[in-house]
């Protein structure tokens, strides 16, 4: 019996990176997905990639779950309307949300300060990272508060302890990324009255799709990329922050993460999963221990 099964998610901003990840896991645990974004096999986004939402959906029903691909700009809230509309008209409930809603990698300028930061990228940016997660709670959470034990999960780039002793080389990346982390805390008050739990999470350095690409590597050769970027050693697949929504959403004292800034790494240890080679990266800990201290690259004893 799979963990999730009967249970329904939305990973809001699935169609590539660790949204596909998280769907998924999602679906290898048993879970019906929805799966949105803009990128489909009929209309490709500004982003210009080939990953689609069909092929997240795809690999969902691959993995044992079922997945269904929605075509959703999340800054449009009519749009985001409908889909919740949808899921509550086809399924009657929502049990899991996940906003991994982002796209801001080619507007971000980094070292660069906000008076020569292009504004307009700025500002989308901060629309991207800030107004979809806003726009897509405010129309999805009165679904998932019909049934106590609802899951929330804000998806970041650092933990919030991390966050807050360093700066994120660019001020609206920064903003964007510690605003998320605020915003589940904030969640989890307005959700604790109907029993549903609020978390923050951020994986470590992801192999994304495009992290793999700017390396010129594959998930198969990744580590000839640490002959650019040794501390790439530390990297992780999009599937370990994917094993970390899914062993929340399949805990039944989840509750008490109420509020908490998580990590792929920290669940690992909780939780007792691995990445898809069978290691446990623990990023975090390696950048403060070994990269920010000016050691040698050497993952040995972090994952």
């Amino acid at each position: 019996m799979k963990p999730l099964n009967n249970k329904v998610a939305l990973v809001a901003g699935g169609t590539r990176g660790a949204g596909r990840g998280i769907a998924v896991e999602l679906g290898a645990a048993g879970a019906t997905v929805y799966v949105t974004g803009r990128t489909t096999r009929s209309m490709v986004s500004e982003y210009n990639r080939p990953e689609t939402i069909e092929e997240t959906a795809e690999l969902v029903t691959a993995a044992g779950g079922t997945g269904i691909a929605v075509q959703v700009d999340h800054l449009v809230p009519e749009q985001v309307q409908d889909l919740v509309g949808r899921i509550d008209q086809e399924q009657g409930r929502l049990d899991i949300l996940v906003n991994d809603i982002w796209g801001g990698e080619n507007l971000v300028e980094w070292n660069i300060p906000v008076w020569e930061h292009s504004l307009a990228s700025g500002l989308r940016m901060l629309r991207l990272a800030v107004d979809t997660h806003l726009i897509t709670s405010h129309y999805a959470l009165p679904l998932l508060i019909r049934r106590p034990g609802g899951l929330l999960v804000e998806m970041t780039d650092g933990t919030a302890e991390y966050n807050q002793a360093n700066y994120r080389l660019s001020l609206f990346y920064d903003l964007a990324k510690t605003s998320v982390t605020r915003m589940a805390w904030g969640l989890s008050k307005e959700l604790e009255p109907h029993g549903c739990t609020a978390v923050s999470l951020t994986p470590g350095w992801m192999r994304s799709e495009i992290m793999l690409d700017h390396f010129g590597v594959t998930e198969q050769t990744w580590r000839e990329a640490c002959q650019q970027e040794p501390h790439f050693v530390i990297s992780e697949t999009p599937r370990f922050v994917g094993r970390a929504v899914s062993a929340l959403a399949a805990d039944p004292e989840v509750h008490r993460w109420q509020g908490q800034s998580l990590s792929s790494s920290g669940l690992a240890g909780v939780y007792g999963f691995d990445d898809i080679d069978g290691s446990r990266p623990d990023c975090w800990r390696y950048i403060r221990e070994v990269q920010e201290a000016g050691k040698p690259a050497d993952a040995t004893g972090y994952r």
